[in-house]
């Protein structure tokens, strides 16, 4: 029985997470710790679990952690947790810099700790599809992706959304992790950014409409939108390339090629990959190995990436993507 301590539930998704571990026949909620003691004491009697006010007392508790701190803190509790030898899954984004990025991949490194994060949208049939059509060179080379994903969050964010002392910035550094993590599975590493951000409707200080285009290191360009303005959207992937074009639209994938007539639509797509934190607990449970696009490396991409994307919108300039 893995015994896995939620390190905060400061995130809008920890709920999701908690209620995913309780449901597991192999896991258990050890305890919930949080910075704030009514939030986490909250939490310890939804799920019926022990609400402990210190981080040591809660890692102590516990074989593995699920973080939900605030990104602000990331860096601070995913080090003091692989330093105390537990597993680790976290929320995206893994920190707001890249300094802070490498201290915890050290950290994880020293301690050989197993460590995921949280790209749920790698997980899908059609994903998983287009991949395997680039990879195969079904559309020749890649030569450009764009990838949106926007929800109506200044609707229904919480209050606290809004504090970039907490978050360390607005909707690119939440919903804008998918696009961005999307564009480096599909195109490889990153090489320099530009960035236009903005706030229309949600509380000043953290943007709430964003843009910004990558260069990658192969030459191919991503475009990456996200936003907290639109109760509707499409969450498209588009890839294309010099042999063809492919387009997924809220899962669905359609694809056409130099020699196809028209648009071809599979008849099947690869089932979906079991939810993240499941495999990250079948790597620590029993030795499983976890995909590299959900690990540290990774991770660390995405905060390169987004670090870089903030740069760029603040200088109005391009910026070299480091890390």
């Amino acid at each position: 029985m893995l015994k896995v301590a939620m390190l905060s539930m400061w995130h809008v998704h920890a709920n999701e997470y908690a209620r995913f571990v309780s449901e597991q026949s192999d896991a258990a909620i050890a305890c919930i710790w949080d910075d704030d003691a009514r939030r986490g004491a909250e939490a310890a009697a939804r799920f019926g679990a022990e609400f402990v006010p210190d981080l040591d007392g809660a890692l102590a508790r516990a074989d593995a952690v699920i973080v939900d701190a605030p990104t602000s803190d990331h860096r601070d509790v995913m080090v003091r947790a692989a330093q105390a030898g537990k597993h680790i899954f976290t929320e995206k984004v893994l920190a707001p810099t890249v300094s802070q990025a490498r201290e915890i991949e050290a950290a994880v490194r020293a301690a050989g700790v197993s460590f995921a994060i949280s790209f749920p949208h790698l997980n899908g049939g059609a994903v998983q599809a287009a991949k395997g059509l680039t990879d195969a060179g079904t559309l020749g080379r890649v030569t450009n992706v764009r990838a949106r994903n926007v929800h109506n969050g200044c609707e229904w964010l919480p209050e606290y959304w809004y504090d970039a002392g907490k978050t360390c910035g607005g909707a690119m550094m939440d919903l804008g992790a998918h696009p961005n993590y999307l564009a480096a599975y599909f195109l490889g590493k990153p090489a320099r950014v530009v960035s236009v951000f903005n706030t229309t409707a949600c509380p000043a200080g953290v943007e709430d409409n964003a843009v910004s285009v990558i260069e990658f290191e192969n030459k191919a360009v991503a475009v990456v939108e996200t936003g907290f303005l639109t109760p509707k959207s499409a969450n498209t992937i588009e890839i294309e390339g010099t042999g063809g074009a492919l387009v997924i639209e809220n899962g669905v994938l359609r694809y056409q090629t130099r020699e196809s007539d028209g648009w071809i639509v599979p008849e099947r797509l690869p089932e979906p990959l079991p939810p993240v934190p499941r495999r990250w607990m079948d790597a620590v449970l029993y030795g499983k190995e976890l995909p590299a696009q959900v690990g540290i490396e990774a991770a660390v991409t995405l905060t390169a990436l987004i670090e870089s994307e903030y740069i760029a919108h603040r200088e109005g300039r391009a910026v070299t993507v480091e890390g």
